[in-house]
């Protein structure tokens, strides 16, 4: 009876092992996916993948293509899509797509198929143009002309705050010498 209940808890143990380390499925075979596709701001495409029943990422394997057609029929792919650095299931179009309007087709075939399509505007990122620096002899003629009719004032504040200052230490010191 002992080896028997020896190998009951071993097959008990064994199968809770199996259960707790085994990874949990993504979603069944051909469940659905949800697509969001949008312009980066920029000449690329950002594609989010999920699972359409409980919106979840997907972490499977993902195989997919984009295929851009521009208002006047030049078209642009077929391009796969590659994972980007920015988040388990967000996807880019390897390579970006000329500067223009585009009508983007996103077809994924794995882990399941589905097709979206998005009209995405690609443009070049154009920063801000840099300030060019003052000259000095610009910032010394400022100095000169804000000195000149400030100097009074600028005299009369510092003065202040010394006889403020002097007045605080007559204070101090005379409180110091009567309680000591």
């Amino acid at each position: 009876m002992n080896k028997a209940l020896r190998y009951a808890a071993a097959v008990l143990l064994a199968g809770l092992g199996l259960l707790l380390g085994a990874p949990a499925a993504s979603a069944a075979p051909g469940s659905p996916l949800a697509l969001e596709v949008v312009g980066d701001g920029g000449r690329n495409v950002n594609v989010l993948i999920t699972w359409k029943k409980d919106g979840r990422p997907v972490t499977d394997i993902v195989a997919a293509t984009l295929l851009a057609t521009a208002p006047d029929g030049r078209t642009f792919g077929p391009i796969p899509l590659k994972s980007a650095p920015e988040g388990q299931n967000l996807y880019n179009a390897a390579e970006p797509l000329p500067v223009g309007e585009w009508k983007v087709a996103v077809t994924v075939t794995k882990p399941a198929e589905v097709r979206k399509s998005a009209t995405v505007k690609a443009q070049d990122i154009v920063l801000p143009a840099a300030t060019a620096p003052a000259s000095t002899t610009a910032l010394a003629e400022r100095a000169q002309e804000g000195s000149s009719d400030d100097l009074p004032l600028q005299i009369g504040v510092i003065a202040a705050a010394v006889l403020a200052a002097i007045g605080i230490m007559f204070v101090l010191v005379r409180r110091r010498n009567v309680s000591g």
